[in-house]
């Protein structure tokens, strides 16, 4: 088995809050091959200070000294081209282990954003200690209160559609990007349409733990390295011809997700994958799919604070297949 393919942060191999299907890639790799992305997250404005003795890991300070152009929120290490694949097809990202990248992280609010800003219209941060043996984080609130780690990545897409251009990673599209889901643990598969040669994969956006909704606009926010296996399914592969949307599967549901600026219609697009998803796999109609979601699928709210908010439906393995 080959080696996986390691990329480091560095101000070469990281994009500051932009996808664009002109990025040339920083790694290319076959399909069905791992590689391991060292991300990490922050804008040198929000670092701890020297006294508090978290340490900015030194990739990151370096990033920071480089001053790369930066359009949204979030560093993202990549893009990672991935041999064979072309529009139409799908890419099925495997994530095989996530793991801190350093001993703190930050969560906080600012004017304008989140929400609730009516109710926080100021600006307030958080640097939050980390144990990464321990596996748990520390917040410095009520006489301090532990919680266990459960990492993911917020970021994960692929190039957008050529004819988008260059966008920011806030706002999460067809392609993925920043759509916060918390069940893209170690153990889940994403799956994305692909819609330039090569896919042009990335992620960054770590989060150490979050609640469905982000309500606040962070999640812990943190450095993780990430261990993916990045592989091409023509045509979408058998069980999705036209996948249109992002995509999971748990090792205990199916997962399918809504984008909207409107709540609503997220939750509508979330549902119509879900019945197209189910019917695609059974014999149900789509009538059959849409009572069958009121019956036995869960639909969540993702994230409220990235423009396009989010809803993802959860259906579990074994009721139907």
């Amino acid at each position: 088995m080959a080696e996986p393919t390691r990329i480091p942060a560095t101000p070469q191999t990281i994009r500051f809050g932009a996808f664009d299907a002109s990025f040339p890639p920083v790694a290319t790799v076959g399909s069905g091959d791992t590689v391991v992305l060292e991300c990490v997250s922050g804008a040198p404005e929000i670092m701890p200070k020297p006294e508090s003795g978290m340490h900015v890991p030194d990739t990151l300070a370096a990033i920071h000294a480089a001053d790369p152009p930066r359009m949204g929120p979030h560093i993202v290490t990549g893009p990672v081209e991935v041999r064979g694949a072309e529009p139409g097809d799908m890419l099925r990202v495997d994530i095989l282990a996530i793991e801190p990248g350093c001993d703190w992280g930050f969560c906080g609010f600012r004017p304008l954003f989140g929400t609730l800003p009516e109710d926080f219209p100021y600006a307030r941060m958080l640097h939050i200690p980390v144990d990464r043996t321990a596996r748990t984080a520390t917040i410095p609130m009520g006489g301090g209160i532990t919680l266990p780690l459960a990492p993911f990545f917020g970021v994960m897409g692929v190039a957008p559609p050529r004819e988008w251009g260059r966008i920011s990673t806030k706002e999460p599209r067809a392609h993925g990007g920043n759509l916060d889901n918390k069940e893209l643990v170690a153990g889940t598969t994403l799956f994305l349409p692909v819609h330039v040669a090569g896919a042009l994969f990335s992620a960054g956006d770590g989060h150490g733990m979050q609640g469905d909704g982000e309500v606040c606009i962070n999640a812990l926010e943190m450095c993780l390295n990430g261990t993916f296996r990045l592989s091409v399914e023509k045509g979408g592969g058998a069980s999705d011809p036209i996948l249109r949307f992002p995509r999971a599967e748990t090792p205990t549901h199916y997962v399918t997700m809504g984008l909207n600026e409107d709540l609503d219609l997220a939750m509508k697009q979330a549902l119509r994958e879900m019945i197209a998803f189910i019917t695609s796999r059974t014999n149900l109609s789509a009538a059959d799919a849409y009572q069958f979601c009121s019956l036995a699928v869960d639909f969540r709210v993702t994230q409220t604070v990235n423009g396009e908010k989010g809803v993802h439906g959860m259906l579990k393995k074994g009721l139907i297949f």
